[in-house]
């Protein structure tokens, strides 16, 4: 197929049923049809699919107009704003929630929505995992990232095979001070790591390859072959309207990790920030598409694979990558890890630092509260 191939992951929260549980089917009815009409039969889109993580409507579509395009985002705007409209009239709690403004001025970036998007050249064979994620942060993609393209204990082909032994290139951005920097793995691995540990403010957001291979071609190097939404709800509402709920995709082998040490890392079940009102600490339970869906706590904290591979430009699959027998034990781990966090209730570190509480509810109770203090005297 001549020219590349673009896969744009986008997502919101347009209403939950019930609740922060999961999206009502007539939602996902809209989003079908929607694409299908307006999208795959106008030509926009080559192929599409639609699916839900926790209360997320998430739109996967692949096309050929490359990233920002007008016409794509454009179309998963008005998918949105008709399923925001459904929402109201089910009555949907939060109905609208991450449509943040009224009108499409061509990109659906700073709108609300999250994106992910990845322009590419198709290999011989593509294989490519799309991972969503509910009740956290953009942050908690870094751990998972950081160990399928830099950690050998994770990835043994960074040992073994020629083709990835090099290392790659990590785009890291700091989403408070609105900045990024481009580090290279293994020969900066501590510094990556002193960056992207700090979670809350530094996130991947690209990863690249950093050695010409003959299977990714030397004019590819450019190219992504990993990218994660980063987009900040409270950054563009200004106070807080849910957590950020960042989706992620991924593409494996030949030249890449396998796509076994792509899911790897989701083997365990680390802490995230989110859960319950976007302020408590949780683990990532790694689940299949019947059970993406956060109820205790409105929790815990989800993640859901799907696995496609992309030949001109059209998805084959999914394979529900985490309905699997093999991830048993990091649920049961996770479910451990929960109820040993929720024994804390109030207290840190189950819920969140005061300084992360600031776009959170928290700042009414403290105000409330703020002629109350008294100087201490000595």
């Amino acid at each position: 197929m001549a020219g590349k191939t673009t896969l744009s992951v986008i997502k919101a929260d347009v209403g939950g049923w019930p609740g922060h549980v999961t999206v009502h089917p007539e939602l996902k009815e809209i989003a079908n049809k929607i694409l299908k009409n307006d999208g795959v039969k106008k030509k926009i889109l080559k192929d599409f699919y639609v699916t839900n993580c926790g209360d997320d409507l998430e739109l996967i579509m692949s096309h050929t107009l490359g990233v920002d395009s007008k016409k794509v985002h454009g179309l998963a705007w008005d998918v949105f704003t008709k399923a925001t409209k459904k929402a109201k009239e089910l009555k949907l709690y939060g109905a609208g929630q991450d449509i943040l403004s009224d009108a499409f001025s061509g990109n659906i970036k700073g709108m609300g929505p999250g994106t992910a998007e990845m322009e590419f050249t198709e290999r011989a064979a593509e294989p490519v995992a799309v991972f969503m994620m509910d009740k956290t942060e953009p942050g908690a993609f870094n751990l998972p990232i950081f160990r399928i393209f830099a950690d050998p204990f994770n990835t043994a082909g960074l040992v073994i095979d020629p083709s990835v032994h090099d290392g790659f290139r990590f785009e890291i951005w700091d989403i408070e001070k609105h900045k990024m920097v481009i580090m290279n793995s293994p020969e900066e691995m501590y510094d990556i790591l002193a960056l992207i540990g700090a979670k809350e403010r530094y996130v991947i957001k690209r990863v690249f390859p950093k050695k010409e291979h003959p299977k990714l071609g030397s004019k590819k190097m450019n190219e992504p072959v990993a990218v994660i939404s980063t987009d900040k709800l409270y950054e563009i509402a200004g106070e807080y309207v849910g957590k950020d709920d960042p989706a992620a995709m991924v593409r494996a082998q030949s030249g890449l990790p396998a796509f076994g040490e792509v899911l790897e890392p989701f083997g365990f079940p680390h802490l995230g920030s989110g859960w319950m009102r976007g302020s408590h600490n949780g683990p990532l339970m790694p689940v299949g598409e019947r059970n993406a869906k956060c109820t205790r706590f409105d929790g815990p904290p989800r993640v859901l694979g799907l696995g496609f591979q992309i030949a001109n430009a059209k998805l084959v699959g999914p394979v529900d990558l985490f309905d699997d027998p093999a991830f048993d034990i990091t649920r049961e781990r996770a479910q451990r890890v929960m109820d040993y966090m929720r024994r804390h209730g109030p207290f840190e570190p189950h819920r969140l630092p005061l300084a992360d509480m600031e776009y959170t509810t928290l700042p009414n109770v403290m105000k409330k509260l703020k002629n109350r203090f008294k100087k201490v005297k000595d």
